[in-house]
């Protein structure tokens, strides 16, 4: 048997437990945590949806830069010529996705550069082309100092500057294009990535 002491202070804390459970929360306090929620959310969404669009702009980048170097082998191994198929490089990348369409463009009768391209299908994503081209580098020989002439191929990474709200059905480009994205029209000028 406890002390009567004791069990008047046993008594009073399970009394006061039980008050305490029948107690909530005071619509002030509730008010304060939706109001801190609600600034942390308009702070951190924002953030969160440009982090997004750049995942997206990834996925381009990835792809266009896999048809360059694609684009630089089919041309060693087919006789000195780029290709217009997608097919014919061999990547397994489909030529539709749910945020890029891909495709290969060429100025006709010029057989010195392609340019891969991925064009925004969603607002608010840049577009992306690779071009890939040849050029020609003198080699210096042993034999009596003359030099040989080499042809190489070279790539640039290209991005629209400013994202697309539609994209446009065609890409274009101008003349002979060594590497020179300002050549590149269609839904927005594109400039040269680092």
């Amino acid at each position: 048997m406890l002390k009567p002491e004791l069990q008047a202070k046993f008594l009073q804390h399970i009394s006061s437990r039980k008050n305490r459970k029948e107690e909530g929360f005071t619509l002030i306090e509730l008010l304060v945590v939706i109001i801190i929620i609600g600034v942390l959310a308009a702070i951190a969404l924002p953030s969160l949806l440009n982090q997004v669009s750049k995942g997206r702009q990834a996925e381009a980048q990835q792809n266009v830069g896999a048809l360059d170097r694609a684009q630089q082998a089919y041309y060693l191994e087919n006789a000195n010529s780029f290709t217009t198929n997608l097919g014919d490089l061999a990547l397994g990348i489909k030529s539709q996705t749910t945020n890029y369409l891909y495709s290969i463009v060429t100025n006709a009768g010029v057989t010195s550069d392609a340019t891969q391209v991925g064009l925004a299908a969603v607002a608010q994503l840049k577009s992306y082309a690779g071009i890939t081209y040849v050029t020609t580098q003198n080699a210096p020989t042993t034999e009596g100092g003359t030099s040989t002439v080499q042809s190489l191929t070279e790539t640039a990474l290209c991005q629209g500057t400013t994202p697309v709200t539609n994209a446009p059905d065609t890409i274009t480009k101008g003349g002979d294009n060594t590497g020179n994205c300002s050549v590149i029209t269609g839904g927005s000028s594109y400039k040269t990535l680092d």
